[in-house]
């Protein structure tokens, strides 16, 4: 391994982990309450909505506090990091494995997990933070940027596909001790990456709250990420759905969701030597372009069209990795032309994290109610509800994508730090 490559895996490794925990947070969890503990749905959705809108709304403080850190001592940084290792791995056991004096009551299950998913989800969220900012800070132009954020996220992609298939093939137990050894792994592998770059403190000016949002670049790239995001998290929410009743092949589930996965992992080089040679802006608009046309092409699909939609994951897999390599690089350049670079990185990636998490909120809060609107029920065969699931599933994301293509042209001399 060359020694880019090498210092690239030793910074990107902790993404792994960090994914790995998210999914289980968010996918398992609450059908592990539900249907192991029999907590009702309603009180679990409602607890479920409040820690993640207090997740949400914490991002941007924990980021200034993540700023203070990187300006401080190294050692300061490796005991938040490790305290932050601790507490997921208690909080994910503690979630999944209640004390057993809890488990004889609602009331008390939905306590429990409450306490142990505000600090789970605080522990992800300075724990991520605070490696995204680490490499905002490594410098470099915009194709050194792609690639550590390709590292980062080629690392996550590999947590995902490990975490959906860990609890249905060796169970709970095997899922926590998988994810304990690779977080642990992965803290050994960083006090080998390269260091962030600091400013001196003289210089450093410190941000209000609202700082990043008076940087135009910032609140335009906010924009574009925002309906591109919410774009690829509705048919993220939908996709069970729709290999269930229009598909109507739900043992391919897991295969279809690994075709995704593993295109978007092998992608991610790719994209990065496209950065190289044609810039971030041009990149991720050929993404979203290859998006449309996977998705126009998904609602011709019905019963029956495994291979279509085989064609559908291979695609938008490979989309997604121009998603995962150009947005966080091209937050790192907004960042330093801020003049800001080496100092407030935290602050820029905490609100974007928060971002982040209110694309996952939104594109529910969209889809869901338009379908149930429509008159789709899960487990329907009526023609007209399945025709509107394909329209919510693929034709929704792509009027979204356009609209963000739209944007991202338009912005394209601000967001590459040319005079609009």
């Amino acid at each position: 391994m060359t020694t880019a490559a090498s210092s690239g895996a030793a910074y990107g490794a902790l993404g792994l982990p960090l994914a790995f925990v998210a999914l289980p947070l968010y996918v398992v969890l609450p059908n592990h309450y539900a249907a192991q503990f029999g907590v009702p749905l309603a009180a679990l959705g409602v607890l479920l909505l409040a820690v993640r809108a207090f997740d949400a709304l914490v991002d941007p403080w924990i980021g200034r506090w993540v700023d203070a850190l990187l300006g401080g001592a190294t050692g300061r940084i490796w005991a938040v990091l490790g305290l932050a290792a601790l507490v997921l791995v208690a909080g994910l056991t503690g979630l999944f494995f209640p004390l057993a004096s809890v488990r004889g009551s609602s009331s008390a299950l939905l306590g429990w997990c409450g306490a142990l998913l505000v600090g789970t989800y605080l522990a992800y969220s300075v724990a991520s933070v605070l490696h995204q900012s680490w490499g905002a800070r490594l410098g470099g132009g915009d194709a050194a940027q792609a690639r550590w954020v390709g590292w980062r996220e080629g690392a996550a992609l590999v947590g995902v596909v490990l975490a959906s298939v860990l609890p249905s093939v060796a169970g709970l137990s095997a899922m926590v001790a998988v994810f304990a050894l690779a977080l642990g792994v992965a803290l050994m592998a960083l006090t080998r990456a390269p260091r962030p770059v600091l400013r001196s403190r003289v210089a450093v000016v410190p941000l209000s709250m609202a700082a990043p949002w008076r940087v135009a670049g910032f609140r335009r790239l906010v924009a574009v990420f925002l309906l591109n995001g919410i774009a690829s998290a509705v048919p993220a929410t939908l996709v069970l759905f729709f290999v269930r009743d229009r598909l109507q092949a739900p043992a391919l589930e897991g295969a279809f969701l690994a075709v995704y996965f593993v295109a978007g992992a092998v992608s991610l080089p790719l994209w990065v030597r496209g950065v190289a040679r044609w810039g971030l802006v041009r990149i991720w608009a050929v993404g979203m372009a290859l998006a449309v046309v996977t998705f126009v092409g998904a609602l011709a699909l019905g019963a029956g069209d495994t291979g279509g939609f085989f064609a559908v994951c291979l695609a938008s897999g490979l989309a997604l990795g121009a998603d995962l390599v150009v947005p966080g690089a091209l937050l790192a350049g907004v960042v330093r032309r801020s003049g800001q670079g080496g100092a407030a990185e935290g602050a820029f990636f905490g609100w974007w994290n928060s971002a982040t998490k209110l694309n996952l909120a939104l594109a529910a809060g969209l889809a869901l109610p338009v379908l149930q609107w429509a008159g789709y029920t899960p487990g329907s065969r009526d023609a007209d509800a399945l025709w509107s699931l394909s329209l919510a599933y693929a034709a929704l994301p792509c009027v979204l994508k356009l609209l963000a293509l739209g944007a991202l042209w338009r912005l394209r001399r601000v967001l590459e730090g040319e005079t609009p």
